[in-house]
């Protein structure tokens, strides 16, 4: 075993001290991003599972509004029933907007529908808005 002059071992002691601090440190700030990243994943997931039940929404906006098409209704039925709520999506509303137009084609005179429905959750510009627009067309 070396022996070491008294002047060396003195300088070297507290530096134990001063690693485990780093240590402790370091560990301390992972720490913190890991609950930080934990809590954006947890809001990304949250949003997208809104966004999907926004979209859901809209669809099935749009699928009333074609039944009624598809049933002898005209636009002017449709835009009077212009904001649905559904009871198993309950905060999120629907607005159904309609036009149409006929065009001669030969002898024929085909009615063209042109369906939007646009589903929102939340008031815009707050933390939980979500909205989801679709767009359908029918020649009939």
């Amino acid at each position: 075993m070396i022996a070491y002059p008294a002047q060396f071992n003195k300088r070297q002691q507290g530096f134990s001290i001063v690693m485990a601090i780093f240590i402790l440190v370091v560990l301390g700030l992972l720490g913190g991003y890991m609950v930080r990243m934990s809590g954006v994943q947890h809001a990304t997931s949250n949003y997208a599972l809104q966004g999907a039940r926004a979209y859901q929404t809209a669809k099935a906006g749009l699928g009333w509004a074609t039944a009624k098409i598809n049933t002898g209704s005209n636009c002017a039925n449709i835009t009077a029933q212009a904001t649905l709520t559904l009871s198993g999506l309950t905060g999120f509303t629907v607005s159904l907007g309609c036009t149409s137009a006929s065009y001669q084609e030969g002898s024929d005179t085909p009615i063209i529908y042109q369906l939007n429905a646009h589903s929102e959750y939340g008031a815009y510009g707050s933390a939980d808005y979500v909205s989801r627009e679709l767009e359908v067309s029918i020649v009939k």
